[in-house]
């Protein structure tokens, strides 16, 4: 892509006098500012509606984002001199969160509720996040699954010792989660997100917002932007976050008090976001990680997260209640 890529940037009238790799693309300076061009990976259909979402947020003010440009004929994706097809992006300075900075992790949840303020389009059903309920059952069976194929393996390692002494309990913790969010007020959540056209971006991470002091703050990398309940976006952010920090109580209400100044947390969400966490997510994808790759082969590295994430089931399990358990707005 390196040498080929840059290619594209003629179709848009632009030419570079430097570049540099960043994250698997190609970060051009030009005379129009700094673009991103990388490689493209998704159906046309959902491109042209990931511009329009940006433009929506552009346009609003509130923050910037990695727009996608359309080259001199009009098109969003622009076939390379190497036969690849590529997108060009606007890209801004700025550095990512920074997960021990507790200060930029509320200046995070504060740019999320922005994102989420003006994050909205006419819902396209291809586009809808599957459903959390059917997404938990299903998660439950793949561990259910791998917890019958570990005790028919004769010869274990320490991770598959570690995986299976420990699925049983994280099992009935699924099945009390899924069971809980079905019975729960997720559709009728569900539905109005549909009516609202909220959309998420997916992957809202430490890595996919940048801060730049004194000038705002940029979302980037929309690649998994979906229609769906806007709190998913800040359940799993946070969740990223608070299993660096031992669930630490403190730290959670702070963002969620920031996000809830900019975009409020209505008390059917904050009960949503609540059952979300008590879903062992992280022992799923471990466990998941596991049976879908090499399972002949295990790094120490992973053996160390499941050991820790067995170490803090405790602290995790009493979290939801000690953060949810009182809606504070």
């Amino acid at each position: 892509m390196y040498d080929y890529g840059l290619s594209v940037l003629s179709h848009y009238g632009l030419t570079a006098s430097g570049t540099m790799r960043v994250r698997g693309a190609l970060l051009c300076h030009t005379e129009q500012g700094d673009k991103l061009i990388s490689e493209f990976g998704t159906a046309a259909e959902k491109l042209e509606q990931r511009y329009l979402l940006q433009c929506r947020i552009t346009e609003s003010g509130l923050l910037r984002c990695d727009q996608i440009l359309r080259n001199e004929e009009g098109a969003l994706a622009t076939r390379g001199d190497d036969g690849g097809t590529y997108i060009v992006r606007n890209w801004y300075p700025g550095r990512e969160c920074e997960t021990g900075n507790s200060e930029d992790l509320i200046r995070a949840s504060d740019a999320l509720a922005r994102l989420h303020t003006a994050a909205h389009l006419p819902v396209k059903m291809e586009y809808r996040r599957e459903s959390l309920v059917e997404e938990c059952i299903r998660h439950n069976v793949e561990i259910r699954k791998i917890r019958k194929y570990l005790q028919t393996k004769k010869k274990k390692n320490e991770f598959e010792k570690l995986l299976l002494a420990s699925a049983g309990p994280y099992l009935e913790q699924g099945e009390r989660a899924a069971a809980e969010m079905k019975a729960s007020s997720y559709e009728k959540l569900r539905q109005r997100a549909d009516e609202e056209g909220a959309v998420c971006h997916g992957e809202f991470s430490q890595h996919n917002i940048l801060l730049e002091n004194g000038r705002g703050e940029t979302a980037v990398n929309f690649d998994k932007w979906n229609f769906d309940l806007q709190v998913a976006d800040l359940g799993y952010f946070m969740r990223k976050i608070l299993e660096k920090y031992s669930w630490d109580v403190i730290l959670a209400r702070q963002m969620l008090e920031k996000y809830h100044q900019i975009h409020p947390i209505s008390r059917a969400q904050w009960q949503n976001l609540m059952i979300r966490f008590t879903y062992p997510e992280k022992y799923w994808k471990l466990a998941n990680y596991y049976f879908s790759h090499n399972k002949a082969w295990i790094s120490g590295k992973n053996t160390e997260k499941l050991t820790k994430v067995i170490a803090q089931k405790e602290i995790w399990g009493d979290f939801p209640e000690k953060c949810f358990g009182k809606y504070p707005f």
